[in-house]
């Protein structure tokens, strides 16, 4: 999609306009608020919302997460990204990114045969809860494709059957390539390869019941009620080539009793998918999520 058409959509879902989300990170020390603000007082910018967090006063890290309002943004930014880049990066040693609030995020949406996860995300991007574009959904099945196609979304079926999926790796890189900023796995039920992950380039975000690892394979709702489970979850999480092992973003919980079937369990833990999954992505849209090593402080 180009930018033309990513702005029409931005206008279509009222995105702010010469709103920006500055997100900075790097060594702590005294004085790093102030040295920031200065930078965007300078080209007039007025500082909409603020947050920042240290994790130790004394030699810990430092993460701020500012959303910026400042006139004619798009002409501007060029000059305001060469003073971050001289008075924040290279004076404070601080890594920075800023994002035009104005430019959607173009999603794109990978699932298998379950759909709670998909049409729920679907349904809130068609509502204007998440601001983003969902350019296409590929899925190793056929079951989903109607219901995808009724949201007006691209769907395409890519099998992935047998223990090489290199093909059918190499058929979704060559549709998400350049053409989207953050793919879901909605339920996909497929182990994605390390060099599928590095050749991709973008984000990629996961959602799983919180049951792993005690839980782990097939029927684990089933497996959760034999043990008599008082709590299930979910966990939305960051992909990396760890498996299951990237930085968690959201997780929930529900309570449960001895009387819940283990169909009852599924029912209730696809809500809590559908919810963490939802807030995960929202979260990651909105710029609120700053990723440190293993783990992201979420604004």
């Amino acid at each position: 999609m180009t930018y033309t058409s990513r702005s029409i959509a931005a206008a279509q879902m009222n995105l702010p306009e010469d709103e920006a989300v500055l997100l900075v990170q790097g060594p702590d020390r005294p004085g790093l608020v102030a040295a920031i603000s200065s930078v965007l007082a300078d080209f007039d910018a007025n500082i909409v919302a603020l947050g920042q967090y240290s994790d130790d006063p004394q030699g810990g890290n430092f993460f701020q997460r500012t959303v910026l309002h400042l006139q004619d943004f798009a002409a501007i930014r060029p000059a305001l990204e060469d003073a971050l880049a001289e008075r924040v990066g290279e004076a404070l040693g601080l890594e920075w990114r800023l994002v035009d609030r104005s430019v959607p995020k173009r999603v794109a949406l990978l699932a298998s045969t379950s759909d709670h996860c998909l049409l729920d995300l679907l349904w809130r991007q068609r509502r204007g809860e998440i601001p983003a574009i969902i350019p296409m959904v590929i899925s190793n099945h056929t079951n989903v494709a109607e219901d995808v196609r009724s949201f007006g979304v691209p769907f395409f079926h890519v099998p992935s059957q047998g223990p090489d999926k290199s093909a059918a790796e190499a058929e979704i890189l060559s549709l998400l390539k350049g053409n989207v900023d953050l793919v879901v796995l909605a339920r996909y039920m497929q182990i994605l390869s390390p060099d599928f992950i590095e050749r991709l380039g973008v984000p990629i975000i996961n959602i799983h019941h919180s049951f792993l690892p005690a839980f782990i394979g097939a029927g684990p709702y089933r497996k959760a009620k034999e043990r008599g489970v008082k709590l299930i979850g979910a966990t939305s999480h960051y992909v990396t080539q760890d498996l299951d092992e990237g930085p968690i973003i959201e997780q929930d919980v529900v309570r449960v009793t001895h009387v819940e079937t283990a169909g009852d369990l599924q029912r209730r833990g696809a809500d809590v998918e559908r919810a963490v999954l939802s807030r995960a992505v929202l979260w990651h849209c909105e710029d609120r999520v700053i990723r440190n090593g293993r783990e992201t402080i979420v604004f």
